[in-house]
């Protein structure tokens, strides 16, 4: 999940642990979370 924060956005797992970021832009916030959902399915 992508969460907005004061410093851009952070991208979260759905237990809260953070995965990536802050980010600036929402589109570098879904690229990371596109990369996390493609591992997370390639092993």
């Amino acid at each position: 999940m992508i969460k907005k924060v004061k410093s851009g956005y952070k991208v979260l797992s759905s237990k809260g642990k953070s995965l990536g970021g802050p980010y600036k832009t929402l589109g570098e916030a879904k690229k990371r979370l596109r990369q996390v959902e493609f591992f997370k399915r390639s092993k």
